[in-house]
């Protein structure tokens, strides 16, 4: 194919599986992002560079057919607690690649957004996710640039951390025998195994996608009390869960959506994970990263 895809973000927990779906189909994928991935293949190319870097950007996106955007500060809280950073590399960072987008003829700029752009909740990540959208369609209106704007569901999987809220839990309830749930417990959410998401987000290449707003999200809808004692469940009962009041909550309850005059197209895999499956395999990831991080402690000590 030899079709070359730039993935800013591509050392994240997203951007990295979309980096390797992208190459598994066949592209010649560069990574951009501010640290080294830690997952790089030996058919990926890596640079690292800031989002706004914009003579490195330019540089970065030349040639290139395909631009996916992963860069951003995506955790909820810390974007509430760091407005000023949130829009810089949110919302500058994706505006200056869009720019390098135009200037080098990029075919299509697929942008990374979040359900949170239904609600009212989310703080300054949603804004600046509500922000970027409007931006990418001014894009498209002033210069035809294309685009396909991707709505993520709650992703779990592997290479998570702990600002992904299930691998969260089961860091908890593995490493301090407990898990401490801030709100009701009757949020509810749907599950996209990561794998499923990359996969997709593949996918949205299509003709059909073009200039369209996607959500990508899974077949299975917990709620948190659900997700807490299939957890239980799966460590023996071996586990306790602490309901906690929350502080004024930053995450919608039982659904993102209010009124928006924005339609999206959803895409959902026909072949899923079993969210049991998928956890058995995050805390089997957690299990080894708690065991060597141990072993290493105990041979500094020595």
């Amino acid at each position: 194919m030899n079709e070359k895809v730039i993935v800013f973000g591509g050392s994240g927990f997203l951007g990295s599986h979309v980096a390797d779906a992208l190459s598994d189909a066949g592209y010649d994928v560069v990574i951009y992002d501010i640290k080294p991935s830690p997952y790089l293949r030996d058919d990926q190319e890596m640079v690292v560079g800031d989002i706004l870097d914009e003579k490195k950007i330019m540089e970065v996106t030349r040639d290139a057919k395909y631009v996916y955007n992963f860069a951003a500060i995506a955790d909820i809280s810390e974007a509430s607690e760091k407005p000023v950073d949130t829009i810089k590399y949110n919302v500058l960072g994706n505006t200056i690649v869009l720019d390098a987008c135009v200037e080098n003829k990029v075919e299509r700029f697929i942008f990374a957004s979040s359900f949170y752009v239904y609600s009212n909740k989310g703080s300054f990540y949603r804004v600046s996710k509500q922000a970027s959208e409007l931006i990418i369609e001014a894009y498209n209106e002033k210069y035809g640039l294309e685009y396909t704007i991707l709505r993520y569901g709650s992703l779990y999987g592997p290479r998570a951390d702990i600002r992904n809220g299930i691998y969260r839990y089961l860091y908890q309830a593995i490493k301090d025998g407990k898990i401490n749930y801030y709100g009701t417990g009757e949020e509810r959410r749907e599950y996209i195994h990561v794998y499923e998401a990359a996969k997709l987000s593949v996918e949205v290449l299509k003709p059909e996608f073009a200039n369209q707003f996607v959500i990508l999200t899974g077949q299975q809808v917990l709620s948190g009390k659900e997700l807490l004692t299939m957890i239980k469940e799966m460590l023996d009962n071996r586990v306790e869960i602490n309901m906690l009041p929350g502080k004024e909550s930053l995450h919608y309850t039982i659904t993102p959506y209010t009124f928006s005059p924005k339609l999206a197209k959803k895409l959902v895999s026909n072949m899923f994970i079993d969210i049991g499956e998928g956890l058995v395999r995050v805390m089997e990831e957690i299990y080894e990263k708690l065991h060597s991080d141990y072993c290493k402690e105990i041979e500094r000590r020595i």
